[in-house]
């Protein structure tokens, strides 16, 4: 714990931290339609309205552990009828009292009750409760980043399996042209029964990947639906606008690791740690004494029961008037091992907390170091997927120069067209892998939540100051 919390808390950064990603990062992508779909998700998603009563619930309860280092002011009033026992205690100090009745009148307009926080017993209890209301915050800073950065994967899985939609339908169309050629080279003779056979194989297989397509953007629709917390009839329209790749996102050459404290589960684990380490002081301090600061002012009167018309009367006179006041200490001397247990059981929390924000921390490392990883990779297949369809793309405008020349038939074009349209329906799932590799790294980093300026600066190396994608 002493070179995490405490390092990350007191260290000087060596330079400013850069801000990066944007806190609505998904605006950099230029879609009106994400950017629609992200405001209705962060106002009607059920989990995020939890997540925030949870933060209110927290809140409360800072109000409540606050109010303990304030005196606490209040009134009673009681009014009490009694007969008197002929054989209780007061009959035997005093028989003649023993069978009578009277009346009791007693009203306190004002009386307070006041801990007085020597140890910092209750002080402590409410930098815990504070710090616990600090974890919920960023508890519920991390549903929301979980939730916009899920809604970014659907909907970028989405657009892409319309567009590919759009490519399966071409290649169907394709088929279909390369069938009916087929039938007609058979009814003629120029080919045998087994062209037609495998066209229509070909074509069937094509049928075949457009319902698989169809098939998944509908449940990309459906998981989209649900995540920003609508029924199933909603959004028959989505995916109607089209997710670019920026041209340029501008990442840092280097990426200092105190960008880790823009990420909510990191920061609501050292909240968390940090609470359980003020519970421990409110161990250690029940083990002190505790003094009280106790007073009152009000009216006491007493009478016979026969005179309760007149207690109102005596009740309010000045002769009623009673008041006091004074210190008290109650000092534990034997509570069976109580409180050394509540001691071990705190500390054994705050071991536990400590050990869950290391684990946090590193697991927070190993993402970042992998969505880099992934980002350069998809970058790389990308770029060498472009090149791969340029070729094909070549091949299929040669062939055409080819058939206006008369050198090959149409078979040939529509097969070389058949290729191009294979390629564009892997690009455009690369395209997408590209995008949901960005949110990854987003979501690594905490999705632009603000981060302290004495963060610590420690660096993990990025391999370039700036991702430009090429023109598409």
């Amino acid at each position: 714990m002493e070179h995490t919390l405490s390092h990350a808390a007191h260290h000087e950064p060596e330079s400013p931290i850069p801000q990066w990603p944007d806190e609505r990062w998904w605006k950099k992508f230029g879609s009106p339609e994400l950017n629609r779909l992200m405001d209705i998700a962060l106002a009607d998603n059920p989990g995020l309205k939890v997540a925030s009563a949870r933060l209110r619930a927290a809140h409360a309860l800072v109000r409540v552990e606050g109010a303990r280092l304030l005196p606490f002011l209040e009134a009673d009033a009681e009014l009490t009828a009694e007969r008197i026992s002929e054989h209780g205690v007061f009959a035997a100090l005093n028989p003649e009292v023993g069978g009578i009745s009277i009346a009791l009148g007693l009203v306190n307009p004002l009386s307070f009750r006041w801990e007085l926080d020597f140890w910092g017993k209750n002080r402590a209890m409410l930098e815990s409760a504070l710090g616990r209301a600090m974890a919920r915050d960023a508890e519920r800073a991390d549903v929301r980043l979980l939730l916009t950065t899920a809604v970014a994967r659907s909907y970028f899985r989405g657009v892409s399996l319309r567009q590919q939609l759009e490519v399966v339908d071409a290649m169907v169309a394709l088929r279909r042209d390369l069938l009916k050629l087929a039938k007609i080279r058979f009814r003629l003779g120029l080919d045998d029964a087994t062209s037609v056979m495998r066209a229509t194989a070909e074509l069937e297989t094509a049928n075949k990947r457009e319902a698989g397509t169809r098939e998944q953007l509908d449940f990309q629709k459906y998981l989209l639906v649900r995540l920003i917390g609508h029924g199933p009839d909603w959004g028959h329209d989505l995916f109607a606008d089209t997710a670019l790749i920026p041209r340029r996102i501008p990442l840092p050459e280097e990426l200092p690791i105190g960008l880790l404290a823009r990420r909510p589960d990191l920061a609501a684990a050292k909240y968390r740690a940090e609470a359980a380490a003020k519970l421990i002081k409110v161990a250690k301090t029940r083990f002190l004494p505790t003094i009280d600061l106790t007073g009152f002012v009000g009216f006491r009167a007493l009478t016979l029961a026969s005179g309760y018309g007149a207690l109102p009367g005596l009740l309010f006179s000045g002769s009623s008037l009673a008041y006091g006041g004074g210190p008290g200490l109650r000092l534990p001397w034997f509570e069976g091992g109580r409180l050394r247990g509540e001691l071990q059981a705190q500390r054994a929390e705050y071991d536990a907390a400590v050990e869950l924000y290391n684990d946090t921390l590193l697991e927070a490392m190993r993402e970042v170091a992998d969505s880099l990883s992934v980002w350069h990779e998809t970058r790389a297949m990308l770029e060498a997927h472009r090149r791969l369809l340029t070729s094909v793309s070549d091949d299929w405008r040669l062939i055409q120069v080819r058939f206006r020349s008369g050198l090959d038939d149409r078979r040939e074009v529509l097969k070389q067209r058949h290729a191009v349209l294979k390629q564009e329906f892997a690009l455009k799932a690369l395209e997408a892998d590209q995008l949901v590799a960005m949110v990854g790294l987003i979501e690594a980093l905490g999705g632009g939540v603000p981060v302290s300026e004495s963060a610590s600066v420690n660096r993990l190396k990025t391999k370039s100051k700036l991702y430009e994608s090429p023109s598409r």
